[in-house]
This record gives structure tokens, C-alpha cells and sequence, in this order.
């Protein structure tokens, strides 16, 4: 007999801000699973199988081209989910959806979410504002891409890491910080330099270590707090109601 999810508890922000009897809607279809780094959820142009609800950790949304540039668009943690193209009616994305900060994820399989939204117009509207937040998180990642130093962003970057993870120190290399960022090696070497002066992080043995998170606002400025700001205005705690 499978036993069902219970709400109360739970580490994903967007479920646990669903009202009981939508939250239902799912619950049976739920299982809790762990995923490790690198593991691929989403394959470029291959058929989205699951839909994940992370807990505390990090899953990178990356575009590339066909010639192989990659650049990493959006984070995903216990604020959200992956799977958004199913919300609009797609079964497939270009992109790579990949873990990268381990984390136990709440799983559902993609034909059992799309039935789920399909029969709820609440549910569905609910997981399309999370879809809205999302797009500006990576229109905001554009702006800070083109405008912004590479201090900055690396900032707003360990920023973005640290409101979904539960620690403060984060396992991370510089080669993978290079491709999240976009840019050379030389590039992040010096900016994380440039922050561990400025006191707000340490380094040991590839682990940054968040120091000063207000320094660490301080050196991102207005490259963070967009997005957000977004999330806590559109998904409030318990803000949906069922369908009647």
C-alpha cells in the first residue's frame, strides 16, 4: 500500500503553499526520492518524464547551441519546480535541466502532473505564476549578463545559491562557476578574490563559504532582488484557493 506525502513539513515552498485540498490533487502521485549531482532530469528535445519539487539544493536550467556553447539561464531550488513547458501545453525543451547541489526532491511523473493541472484551473494557475517568476528570473540574468560586472553577478549568483541551499558553505569549482557565469576562469578567480577581500566569503579546498551575506548584498547590488521580490508577492504563503 503506498503511503501518501503529508504537507505538513515539507521543504518545497511551492507545495507547502498550496491550500490541503489542491495539494490532494497530487499527493497520491508523489514519491520522495534523492537525487545526486549531475544527475539529468531534462533532456534537450527528448520528452519531459518527471516533474521535480526540490528541497533544499540547486538544478540548473541550461541553454546551448548546436554547436555546444552553454550557458546556464535559471536556478531552481525549494522555491520551485521543474517540467514548466508541460503548463503550456509542451512535452519538450531545449534546454538541459540538471542537479547541481545534491537534494531530495518530491517527484511526479509527467503524465500523472498534467492530468492534475489539466483538471484543476486553480492548480494550474498557481504553478503558471511560479512559471511567470521563473521567466524573469531568467530575463534578469540576461540584464545582468550584458550590464553588469562579473563581481556582480558571481554576487548575485552565490546569493541565488544560498537562499536554496541550507548551509553556508557550497561545494563549487571554479570551472564550474566559469560555465554558470559565462565567462573565463581568470575571470571568476579574480572576482572571488575580489569578494574574499571585501569579506564576504572564505574558500577551503574548492568550498565557498558564505561570510557576510549583507556584504555579499552589498557586492551584487542591483543585479539581485528582482526575482525575488516577484516570488514573495506572487506566491504568498496558502494564497490559492480550490476551484469551486
Amino acid at each position: 500500500m503506498t503511503s501518501l506525502i503529508d504537507q505538513v513539513g515539507l521543504r518545497n515552498k511551492l507545495l507547502a503553499n498550496l491550500t490541503p485540498d489542491l495539494f490532494a490533487l497530487l499527493a497520491p502521485h508523489l514519491s520522495q526520492v534523492s537525487l545526486e549531482q549531475e544527475y539529468l532530469i531534462e533532456t534537450p528535445n527528448e520528452a519531459i518524464s518527471e516533474v521535480c519539487f526540490p528541497g533544499p539544493g540547486v538544478v540548473s536550467v541550461v541553454a546551448q547551441t548546436p554547436g555546444g556553447a552553454r550557458l546556464e539561464t535559471g536556478l531552481i531550488g525549494p522555491e520551485g519546480m521543474t517540467g514548466l513547458p508541460l503548463l503550456h501545453g509542451l512535452d519538450s525543451t531545449p534546454h538541459e535541466c540538471f542537479v547541481q547541489i545534491p537534494c531530495r526532491v518530491l517527484r511526479i511523473d509527467a503524465k500523472d502532473f498534467r492530468e492534475a493541472v489539466e483538471s484543476n484551473h486553480a492548480l494550474h494557475l498557481y504553478f503558471l505564476r511560479y512559471a511567470h517568476v521563473f521567466s524573469i528570473q531568467v530575463s534578469h540574468t540576461a540584464l545582468c549578463n550584458g550590464r553588469f560586472t562579473i563581481e556582480q553577478r558571481l554576487a548575485r549568483w552565490l546569493l541565488m545559491c544560498h537562499d536554496r541551499v541550507d548551509r553556508e558553505d557550497i561545494a563549487l569549482t571554479h570551472e564550474l562557476l566559469s560555465l554558470m557565469l559565462g565567462v573565463r576562469r581568470a575571470g571568476v578567480t579574480t572576482a572571488l578574490r575580489d569578494l574574499m577581500i571585501f569579506g564576504a566569503l572564505v574558500i577551503h579546498r574548492g568550498t565557498i563559504v558564505i561570510r557576510d551575506r549583507t556584504r555579499l548584498l552589498g557586492a551584487a547590488g542591483e543585479a539581485y532582488g528582482t526575482p525575488e521580490a516577484q516570488y514573495a508577492a506572487l506566491i504568498p504563503a496558502k494564497a490559492v484557493k480550490a476551484a469551486v
